[in-house]
């Protein structure tokens, strides 16, 4: 069996100094919209976002204009300028229309080591996105601002792209996520704000719509290990199962193949389990008499140019918010009860998580970045995860151990087969939910500072 291909090895590598010399984090900021949840134990976490017409009309917008309706949303009023964009990935370079909006300042209750934003938005054919963050350091200083994604649906206008080679000497963007270099000197990221451009070929009324702008700021204990849990819930959710290793070697333009799909195999499965899946006709570009194509359709368009991988959280997450009526985000969890506390609400999650083969039985691999689908738990409080790391769809649904697998998801260091320190995630998940969620599925969602 093919062993999963690492999320972000060059992140990994870039924090492993890091991780030796002080607490390693993952997250990103938030928005004034939401109450945060108070923390898990060990765990801190400020969730936030915009999303309804009073978060749009609370921002600076140059052009945009906010939208009413089912689910509002920001687009291009008019065209505040012009601007030509040579994509590094095709060598094409054309003229653009553009808008822009900028979020208030929000500061974090969390002092922050890294953040991560996210987003939901439709961009039809002749439009994109670009999103930006500018934050503040708790010695005063501010960042530049950061390009956290160049993003559309599609790849027939641009390539969607994540950006690399920006710091400032304190902070740098490693794929996705803002990260503070040196966590061990104390300096943190207090306060920030987005930016987005919205963009169109020039002369058209075309527009992005985004329907949510959001970020997950956090900083969590350095630690090796984590404090074990006490099981809460028995619950396994019908959550449709898929193996990335059934598509080993096709579309190896994507990633190298199937055998590293692990992030948008698991997004296709939740995808599926709130009952959206592409049309026949999204499908058409897939070779004929390959199992699952919606796979490969979620790879493709999840795939970052630049990372060349399709793990990209807030891509993933973007690609699920192209679905009727559903929303997503990248966020954080402090503890397996967080996750019961979803489960039994219906949602399940897709957990990102490293381990040596020993590290977590019955897996039969090791990983330096993998990700899962959680769906539920076991009368004892071990964790039923959908793993897209099986040789088949029906060996997908496994069972490990609540204390193994709780360590290997919630640690921010490890030691990887050579006896080096290495980051962990310390919690990443993805959450997707339908945009009008059940009563219930709504309280647990705010109670994260999701809603």
């Amino acid at each position: 069996m093919n062993r999963p291909t690492s999320r972000r090895t060059v992140l990994t590598a870039a924090l492993a100094a890091a991780a030796t010399a002080g607490a390693v984090s993952s997250a990103g900021p938030a928005a004034a919209a939401s109450p945060p949840r108070a923390p898990s134990a060990g765990a801190a976490v400020d969730n936030s976002s915009w999303h309804t017409c009073t978060d749009w009309r609370a921002g600076s917008g140059a052009g945009t204009r906010a939208v009413a309706g089912r689910r509002p949303g920001l687009v291009i009023g008019h065209a505040e300028g012009r601007t030509e964009y040579t994509d590094p990935h095709t060598g094409t370079t054309a003229a653009w229309e553009y808008a822009t909006w900028t979020s208030p300042v929000h500061r974090s209750t969390v002092p922050a080591t890294e953040v991560i934003a996210s987003w939901n938005a439709d961009t039809p054919a002749g439009t994109w996105i670009q999103i930006e963050l500018q934050g503040r350091y708790s010695d005063g200083a501010s960042t530049p601002w950061y390009v956290m994604g160049r993003w559309a649906a599609g790849d027939g206008d641009i390539r969607r792209t994540s950006v690399d080679d920006q710091t400032d000497g304190k902070s740098s963007v490693w794929t996705d996520t803002f990260s503070v270099d040196d966590p061990a000197s104390g300096l943190r990221l207090v306060s920030y704000r987005l930016r987005l451009t919205l963009h169109r070929t020039p002369g058209t009324r075309l527009t992005p719509t985004v329907r949510r702008l959001g970020a997950m700021a956090s900083d969590v204990p350095d630690r090796f290990t984590v404090p074990a849990s006490t099981p809460g819930l028995a619950r396994e959710l019908r959550v449709p199962r898929y193996s990335q290793n059934v598509h080993a070697g096709q579309y190896p333009e994507y990633d190298n193949g199937g055998e590293a799909w692990c992030s948008p195999t698991s997004s296709q499965m939740i995808i599926e389990y709130w009952g959206r899946r592409p049309t026949a006709e999204d499908l058409a570009w897939v070779k004929p008499g390959l199992a699952d194509p919606q796979v490969c359709h979620a790879a493709r368009f999840t795939y970052d140019y630049q990372y060349e991988g399709c793990g990209n959280w807030p891509f993933n997450a973007a690609y699920a918010a192209t679905y009727e009526e559903m929303s997503a985000a990248v966020t954080r969890l402090g503890s397996l009860t967080d996750l019961e506390t979803l489960i039994r609400a219906g949602i399940p999650a897709i957990t990102s998580q490293s381990f040596l083969k020993e590290e977590l039985t019955g897996a039969g691999y090791g990983t330096s970045g993998h990700l899962m689908t959680v769906i539920g738990f076991t009368a004892d409080g071990d964790v039923i995860a959908n793993d897209p790391a099986s040789p088949n769809n029906e060996a997908v649904r496994r069972v490990y151990k609540r204390r193994e697998w709780e360590n290997i998801w919630l640690r921010t260091k490890r030691y990887d087969a050579n006896g080096k320190v290495r980051s962990g995630t310390g919690g990443v998940c993805y959450l997707y939910w339908p945009a009008r969620p059940t009563p219930v599925q709504r309280r647990v969602l705010r109670s994260f500072g999701l809603l």
